[in-house]
C-alpha cells in the first residue's frame, strides 16, 4: 500500500522520473478548470508531457461526483486507453481522489501519478492511497484503497494558492500537530498564515507528511490506527454535508478546523484534555477560519450526518478523540446528548 513521496525542487526531473517509471501506452493528465489555467503550464511544455492528451472536470467539491466520474471514464474509453495507460492527476484534494478513484476502476485499474497543487491535498488527499466520491449527499461515500504509483510535492504550486485555499491545507497539519504532541502542536498553533513564511511552511509539510505515512503505515485500511487521521472529520464532514444542502459549501479544511473544535470539547468532557489547549486551538481557529453558523433545530440532522460516517459499526458514532496531544483514544463513543452539548458548546463561541 505505501507510495513513492517525492519532495521536489526540480519538477521536470521528478516527474519524468515518475513518468518513465510507469511504463505505459498512452498519458493522460486531469485537471480541473482551476488547475488548468494555473498549474498545468508549470508543466505543459515539459518533455514527458508531450502528447499527453487533457481531460477538464468542473472545479471545487460540489464536482466530486459520479457524473464527474463518468465524465472521466467515457474520455479515458473515447480517447483509447487501455489498462496500460497512465493518468496524471494535476490538482487539488478533489481531482487527486476522483482521478484517483477513475484510474482505479477503468479497466479494473491503470497506473496514476498525483501532483497535489494545494496544501491540503499535499498533506492529506495524496498520501495513503484514499480514492472516492461524494454520493447520496454524503462525503467520499464510495471509493477505494489505492496508492498512486508517485506522488510528487513541489512547494512552487503553494504559490499559486489564495488565502482560504491555504487555510484549507492547513487544518489537516494542525490536527497532525495535534496527533504527534504539545510541541509540534504548539509550533502550529503559532504559525502566521496570513504571511506565510514559506521555507518553513515547506520543512513542516514534509514533517506533516511524514506523521500520516507512519499511521498509514501501521494501518493501511484503517482497521486501527489510521482511525486517528479522522479527528475532527466525523463532526467536519457532518458540517460539510449540511453546508452542501444549505447550498453553502464551505471547504473541507474550515469544516475540519471547526470539527477539531468540538471534538476537542469532546475529548476535554470525556478524557480530561487539558482546556488551555482546547481553548488556544479555538481562538486560532476562529481567527483564521471564522465559524459555522448552526443553529439548535439543526442538531438532529448533524447527528444523523454523523450516524453515516465510515468509521461507526452496528449504528453507533465512533470518534478519535485525545486526551492530551499525543495521546489518541480511537473507537470512543458519546451520546446523543453528550453530541448536542459538544455543539451547544460550538455554537455558543461562535
Amino acid at each position: 500500500m505505501m507510495q513513492d513521496v517525492v519532495f521536489s525542487t526540480q519538477i521536470a526531473q521528478s516527474l519524468s522520473q515518475a513518468v518513465a517509471q510507469c511504463g505505459h501506452d498512452r498519458l493522460y493528465v486531469l485537471t480541473d478548470t482551476v488547475t488548468l489555467q494555473a498549474c498545468w503550464p508549470l508543466v505543459a511544455d515539459l518533455p514527458c508531457m508531450r502528447g499527453a492528451q487533457m481531460i477538464t472536470i468542473g472545479a471545487t467539491d460540489e464536482h466530486k461526483t459520479i457524473e464527474s466520474l463518468m465524465q472521466v471514464w467515457t474520455a479515458l474509453q473515447q480517447q483509447g486507453a487501455t489498462r496500460h495507460s497512465l493518468m496524471v492527476n494535476l490538482g487539488g484534494g478533489m481531482v487527486t481522489d476522483l482521478g484517483g478513484f477513475a484510474a482505479s476502476t477503468f479497466k479494473r485499474g491503470i497506473s496514476y501519478i498525483n501532483i497535489p497543487t494545494t496544501l491540503l491535498s499535499m498533506v492529506d488527499a495524496s498520501v495513503g492511497g484514499k480514492t472516492g466520491i461524494n454520493y447520496g449527499g454524503l462525503k467520499n461515500e464510495i471509493g477505494v484503497f489505492n496508492c498512486a504509483s508517485t506522488v510528487i510535492l513541489d512547494m512552487e504550486f503553494l504559490r499559486t494558492l489564495d488565502q482560504e485555499n491555504m487555510c484549507s491545507g492547513y487544518a489537516e497539519m494542525l490536527k497532525h500537530s495535534l496527533l504527534s504532541g504539545m510541541e509540534e502542536w504548539s509550533r502550529h498553533i503559532n504559525f502566521d498564515l496570513v504571511r506565510p513564511d514559506y521555507p518553513l511552511l515547506g520543512k513542516m509539510v514534509a514533517q506533516s507528511v511524514a506523521i500520516k505515512q507512519r499511521i498509514v503505515g501501521e494501518d493501511p485500511t484503517e482497521k486501527g490506527i489510521r482511525k486517528a487521521l479522522n479527528l475532527g472529520h466525523t463532526v467536519g464532514h457532518a458540517f460539510e454535508s449540511l453546508a452542501l444542502a444549505e447550498n453553502r459549501t464551505v471547504l473541507h479544511g474550515y469544516a475540519v478546523a471547526w470539527g477539531l473544535v468540538c471534538e476537542l470539547y469532546l475529548s476535554a468532557c470525556k478524557l480530561g484534555f487539558p482546556t488551555s489547549v482546547l481553548q488556544q486551538t479555538l481562538h486560532f481557529v476562529r481567527d483564521n477560519y471564522g465559524w459555522f453558523s448552526i443553529e439548535c433545530k439543526e442538531y438532529d440532522r448533524l447527528y444523523a450526518y454523523m450516524t453515516h460516517d465510515k468509521k461507526n459499526e452496528a449504528g453507533i458514532i465512533n470518534f478519535t478523540l485525545l486526551a492530551a496531544p499525543g495521546d489518541i483514544r480511537i473507537n470512543q463513543q458519546a451520546t446523543k446528548e453528550e453530541i448536542f452539548e459538544m455543539l451547544d458548546f460550538f455554537r455558543e463561541n461562535g
